[in-house]
């Protein structure tokens, strides 16, 4: 379900940006890049099938042979020779194919293994605002469709093509040595194959790469409409969206059976090539034999090598719908793979004198016309405590995950102390540019996330050089060692996903015990206390407190108790700062956060402040 920070869920636009899809010619550039740290094993793959296919072609001489002493009426004991020669024949193909195949799948599934860590790297570095414009569904079938698409193609298809190719030139130029006139007549059939394969790849090419953008807004459309569910409810939005499924599913099967039906026809032209072929190569053989040109066994080989290609030809015409599906996909993951970091294109900017953070005349747009925030400016002091408070879609999450790196800003500069660009993306803890020990802005949303995996191991992700100490005393800063001594087997126990479940409470403190670990001197708190409900709210803002102690701190109150404690509040409306202040001079001020005051205390007993 996409979403903005500062708005709510929405739904799929099928005006979408999607991530970029490559070129033709920036992929096969790509895979060139990705081949060549193995270009030994690949030579030596390819020599050794080479090797494979040229001992196999010694099959039909020797049946041909065979042939011969059976029509001039030889002895018994004159096969003996032919038939010892063809098993040893065999016995050494199968072993070099074995050898060879080998080293072309080894050399397949390294290149997919590094194409696989690119592209997640690069996914998991994407700025959030270009993947809110793509939506989730886009990037979903990338990582699934696509690389399963690939992964096929490269264990059953590369090695196979490798083969098929092989085998057709080598094959080919046996022809020939028999007799030029078989090659020729076999060349009969090649029109008509070449035809199908241009008529089979102008059309797969559009056919497979429309199937996989329909995918992915399949995919988009079915994560928003389950991850929305409530919402679809409350706003009685159920058909709207069961009719937008039901379009893009009907999309996703007319595209389907396209391609079926694509396949079919190439189907059918490969068996008219076929028949064509051998009928001229039979032809060509009997005329040759009455002229006594060449022996039935001759013949014979020649209608058996043409008939031998039978295989590697459909083989490696059929793979080219294996090869245009698998292009489709490569280009979709070589498109995410060259997506530049907008940060690395970014000047270091220079605080104002003395602020830890500036933002100057900062707008972001999720799009045309969808303007959240208008040339605001702001500044933090080194140590300052500020909270933002607005009504929803006043623009403050957005505000806050600019000054955390997470987002770019679509006008203005944001920069922080040490001259560092934010940048990074939202895990629990979103981390930005490092500095030199370590990174400059730490960022912690309500929407934490705990990894599978031991207690400690979760906590060292934000510190892996931690000792069990140092986890200690992160989890007492945030009064989160108790419980995390009393689970079954302390830091060692598992959590996460299959492991033990912590509440959304104790999984915020974990995400704040990180925080102390990371120790930026600046951290942004996005409603980070607003997943603990009215129970645990005052221990988890004590843990917010005690995390954000002597740190320059950014944080988008969801209680205004949060607000009461800062030492300066900022008042966002319609994107603007419309106020800032301490809380008794907004309240005094008596505008739109004195406002706010008295409708959120008027429900509950005021606290005191600090």
């Amino acid at each position: 379900m996409t979403s903005t920070p500062s708005g709510i869920p929405g739904t799929a636009d099928d005006s979408a940006e999607l991530l970029p899809i490559a070129s033709g010619a920036r992929t096969r550039a790509a895979l060139r890049t990705l081949i060549r740290p193995d270009r030994g094993r690949a030579l030596l793959g390819l020599g050794v099938l080479v090797g494979a296919t040229a001992v196999g072609l010694l099959v039909q001489p020797l049946l041909g042979r065979i042939v011969d002493i059976v029509a001039d009426g030889r002895p018994a004991d004159a096969l003996t020779l032919p038939v010892v020669l063809l098993l040893v024949v065999a016995v050494v193909q199968g072993v070099t194919t074995t050898l060879g195949l080998t080293q072309v799948a080894r050399l397949g599934e390294t290149v997919l293994a590094r194409l696989r860590e690119q592209f997640v790297e690069r996914a998991l570095h994407l700025p959030a605002d270009r993947l809110e414009r793509a939506g989730a569904g886009d990037l979903t079938a990338r990582v699934t469709g696509d690389v399963a698409r690939v992964a096929e193609a490269v264990r059953s298809a590369l090695p196979e093509m490798a083969r098929s190719v092989l085998a057709i030139v080598l094959t080919l130029g046996a022809m020939a040595l028999l007799d030029v006139r078989f090659l020729l007549a076999a060349l009969l059939a090649v029109p008509v194959q070449a035809l199908t394969a241009r008529w089979y790849v102008r059309r797969a090419v559009t056919v497979y790469a429309d199937q996989r953008v329909a995918n992915g807004a399949q995919q988009q459309q079915l994560l928003e409409t389950i991850g929305g569910a409530a919402t679809v409810r409350g706003h009685r939005l159920e058909e709207q969206h069961t009719e937008k499924s039901a379009r893009r599913s009907r999309k996703a099967v007319e595209l389907t059976m396209r391609s079926v039906h694509l396949v079919l026809g190439f189907y059918a032209r490969l068996h008219i090539a076929e028949y064509i072929g051998l009928a001229a190569v039979l032809v060509t053989g009997f005329f040759l034999v009455r002229d006594g040109s060449v022996s039935i066994g001759t013949a014979t080989a020649a209608a058996l090598y043409f008939h031998s290609l039978f295989g590697p030809v459909n083989a490696a015409l059929v793979l080219l719908d294996d090869a245009q599906s698998a292009a489709a996909g490569l280009a979709r993951l070589v498109g995410v793979t060259d997506i530049e970091e907008s940060a690395a294109q970014l000047p270091h900017q220079r605080t104002e004198a003395g602020a830890a953070v500036t933002v100057d005349a900062v707008s972001h747009a999720y799009g045309p016309g969808r303007t959240v925030l208008h040339e605001v400016s702001l500044a933090l002091r080194a140590g300052e405590h500020v909270a933002l408070v607005g009504t929803s879609g006043a623009g403050k999450s957005t505000l806050a995950w600019l000054v955390a790196g997470v987002q770019q800003p679509t006008g203005g500069t944001v920069s922080v102390a040490g001259g560092h660009q934010p940048t990074g993306g939202k895990v629990s803890v979103a981390q930005s540019a490092p500095g030199p020990a370590g990174p400059s802005v730490v960022l912690v949303t309500q929407e934490v996330h705990v990894f599978t995996g031991t207690l400690a191991e979760d906590l060292r992700l934000a510190r892996p050089d931690a000792t069990d100490a140092d986890l200690r005393t992160a989890l007492a800063t945030v009064y989160a060692l108790e419980w995390a001594e009393a689970l079954p087997e302390g830091l060692a126990t598992v959590v996460g996903e299959g492991g033990h479940r912590l509440d959304p409470a104790r999984a915020q403190q974990l995400a704040l015990a990180r925080l102390v670990l990371a120790d930026p001197p600046v951290a942004v708190l996005d409603e980070a206390t607003a997943e603990a409900g009215s129970a645990g709210a005052r221990t988890l803002e004590r843990s917010a407190e005690a995390a954000l102690a002597g740190r320059t701190a950014l944080v988008v109150a969801h209680r205004l108790t949060q607000a009461v404690a800062a030492d300066r509040i900022v008042v966002l409306e319609a994107g603007r700062v419309v106020e800032s202040g301490t809380h008794d001079e907004l309240r005094t001020a008596d505008g739109p956060y004195a406002t706010l005051w008295r409708a959120w205390s008027g429900s509950r007993n005021a606290p005191r402040t600090r």
